[in-house]
């Protein structure tokens, strides 16, 4: 009966997965667990073990965990069984196990099962952190419910009621932990669906918290309770969806349980969700953008709800400053900025920049609420509040004061407010540029710049000497950093050249701001160049003279040159190990001091200028007929402009000679010679 079962069952799967492309996300998941669930219910109905091990006495229930419990069925997700007993387990139990999961192996499920007594789940849960959280997740699928509803009471009567901060603690940490080790998928192009930092996971650690801190049964009390607005909720559904779509037909590319978004399945993966080449972006790099801003939104929701239970992403609870704000209309309430209230906002929008301000001078973040009121009133940030120069001189401060630990600016990108002050930038937001070498979405890599650059400021050991002693020498640090937020700006128009265009974009931002023209021409040069140094370290030989001659020609001041190389180190580093390692540091370096060389002691100064001089030099000097004659010369090469010796030829400069020996104690001598020219009726020479 149980083989017959099994064979229905995977029909069923195989029918669901055919229409899974056309199907609701959520819905499959649901059903594809429901018809797990009818084969379970069919089995204990007409188990042939059942009736022997005696219900009435040691009753039992079958309990989905996991995944399976949460009904978050993907195509190959893991089925987790706990069969479950009011006292010990019965030797029968065998028996129901071969009769109940072996023909799922059978049709080829991954069926994880336990066998326990509630006594051994509640120790097992004590010590097993897996095994507490699976029994967060465990959901009633058949037999003896009273038994299911006993072993949850228990657990948190026992268990969560007791060791609640403990068991809090340990949560964070374990998504710390999970975080370093799989990383940021924020930040990645090969991201890990469930387990990097914005995954799945991270939507699983918020249920936790919420059933251990609040007692919330459902995904859908997160709303109900207050603990997300209407529109966060809808928001959070929406990019759940998306990424278990894409774990899904993930699963069924690679024909197995997988969650790493490696490169050779996106371009196809692209093709399935039909997406299409626009504004110079190729499919897989729009499909790619959309799955990055649907995680960054579930990692912003975890690292919210941490803050608002105390906690700072992997750190242990935080003790609540005792800090005050000095501004008007806003507060602090358990650690975190808030509002007085919305008419305040109204009354005042500064107050949308302000409590940015306030988070970086205080270094405390933005409750849920504020959050959501900044997003709420963003439309006020027009174009008066943006360009008014108290605003500009706000923003500035932010973007000036080094965060080696709290970075206000990726505040200011979640909540909306920085695509509001600098409109250019929604172009960019979760763009991602698919090469070997950028890691980043652009909007991510340019925080990523200005954040390197302020860090030199501090230093540590890690970072190059050369970049701090340089970074204190500059004039204006505000430029380098306004150039370092922009300067990949013109990638949202893929048609043009992203340097140039992103030069004349910044122009256009700067200007509007009331910036001096002097300061935009820096600003768009850095951006317009922000490749130049990396390109000719890497293409042209950087031991031929004329190289950094070049360089020295196209950049001309010494102070954007420091503003060009660090801007170049920054980026370079912000994009990814294959664009910044020890070999292009060392290139970049050897660079930037033969121009700084030239810079500092002339173009004329060169090997080269001198070897020319030299030689024009010595085929005067051999024309002289005697030795005072050779005396009289050597002193007139030392008061002879460098600039003239090399630019004249010998012809000129001899004749030249003659002209001001012919000088005499005249005030002046002339030396008048038709011209060859047309145009032109003569050629003057004269001396004073």
């Amino acid at each position: 009966m149980h083989n017959e079962a099994s064979v229905i069952l995977k029909q069923k799967i195989g029918q669901l997965i055919s229409s899974l492309l056309e199907e609701n996300t959520l819905a499959f998941l649901k059903e594809h667990s429901q018809i797990i669930d009818e084969y379970l219910q069919t089995g204990f109905e007409t188990s042939m073990v059942g009736p022997s091990m005696d219900l009435a006495k040691n009753p039992y229930a079958f309990i989905a965990l996991g995944g399976y419990g949460r009904q978050e069925q993907c195509v190959y997700s893991d089925v987790d069984l706990l069969f479950l007993f009011k006292q010990s387990v019965p030797d029968e139990a065998e028996n129901l196990i071969r009769e109940i999961v072996y023909p799922l192996w059978d049709i080829g499920l991954d069926v994880g099962y336990a066998t326990r007594s509630i006594k051994e789940c509640l120790s097992l849960a004590r010590k097993d952190f897996e095994v507490l959280t699976s029994l967060l997740d465990a959901r009633f699928i058949c037999g003896m419910s009273p038994l299911y509803s006993e072993l949850m009471q228990q657990l948190r009567e026992k268990i969560i009621k007791k060791d609640r901060k403990k068991i809090i603690d340990r949560l964070v940490e374990s998504s710390n932990e999970r975080h370093i080790r799989f990383g940021d998928s924020t930040y990645r192009l090969e991201p890990n669906l469930k387990e990097g930092q914005g995954g799945l996971r991270d939507y699983h650690a918020i249920l936790w918290l919420a059933r251990i801190e609040f007692k919330l049964k459902q995904p859908r009390d997160l709303e109900y309770y207050g603990r997300l607005s209407h529109e966060e909720f809808k928001d959070l559904t929406e990019a759940l969806s998306f990424i278990w779509n894409v774990r899904n037909r993930l699963h069924l590319l690679a024909g197995r349980k997988c969650d790493q978004l490696h490169f050779e399945n996106q371009i196809l993966l692209a093709e399935k969700f039909k997406f299409k080449k626009s504004n110079g972006q190729q499919p897989v790099e729009r499909f790619l953008g959309r799955l990055h801003s649907r995680m960054d939104f579930i990692k912003q929701q975890h690292l919210m709800f941490l803050y608002e239970l105390g906690y700072t992403a992997g750190r242990k609870p935080r003790k609540l400053p005792e800090k005050q704000s000095n501004v008007n209309g806003i507060e602090i309430i358990r650690g975190m900025l808030n509002y007085t209230s919305s008419e305040e906002i109204l009354n005042s929008p500064d107050l949308l920049l302000s409590i940015f301000e306030e988070s970086m001078r205080l270094k405390i973040p933005l409750s849920a609420e504020a959050k959501r009121m900044v997003k709420e009133f963003g439309y006020l940030i027009d174009t008066d509040f943006r360009n008014m120069a108290s605003n500009v001189k706000a923003f500035e401060r932010i973007l000036l004061t080094p965060a080696p630990t709290f970075n206000v600016l990726k505040e200011m990108l979640s909540t909306g407010f920085l695509v509001r002050f600098i409109p250019e930038f929604k172009w960019i937001v979760n763009q991602i540029q698919y090469d070997e070498y950028h890691l980043y979405p652009v909007d991510k890599h340019l925080l990523r710049t200005v954040q390197i650059i302020k860090n030199f400021a501090s230093g540590d050991d890690t970072t190059d000497p050369l970049c701090i002693d340089l970074y204190k020498e500059l004039k204006s640090k505000k430029l380098l950093l306004w150039a370092a937020l922009l300067h990949d700006i013109g990638k949202g128009d893929l048609a043009v050249d992203h340097s140039q265009g992103g030069a004349t974009i910044a122009r256009k931002i700067l200007s509007e701001k009331d910036f001096k023209l002097r300061d935009i021409e820096t600003v768009s040069f850095l951006i317009e160049k922000h490749l130049f140094l990396i390109k000719t370290a890497t293409r042209r030989d950087i031991h031929d003279e004329e190289t950094a001659i070049f360089c020295a020609r196209t950049i001309k001041e010494i102070d954007r040159l420091k503003m060009l190389y660090l801007l170049t180190v920054a980026d370079s580093m912000a994009t990814g190990p294959k664009a910044w390692n020890d070999w292009m540091q060392t290139l970049l370096r050897d660079l930037f001091f033969k121009i700084l060389g030239v810079l500092e002691k002339g173009e004329l100064a060169s090997r080269e200028a001198v070897k020319v001089v030299e030689k024009k030099k010595y085929q005067v000097l051999s024309q002289a007929s005697s030795p005072e004659s050779i005396k009289d010369l050597e002193e007139l090469f030392n008061v002879f402009s460098p600039r003239y010796l090399l630019y004249a030829n010998t012809s000129q400069i001899t004749e030249d000679i003659k002209l001001y020996e012919s000088l005499g104690e005249n005030d002046f001598v002339w030396n008048i010679t038709k011209s060859d020219d047309a145009n032109t009726r003569i050629k003057q020479h004269r001396y004073y």
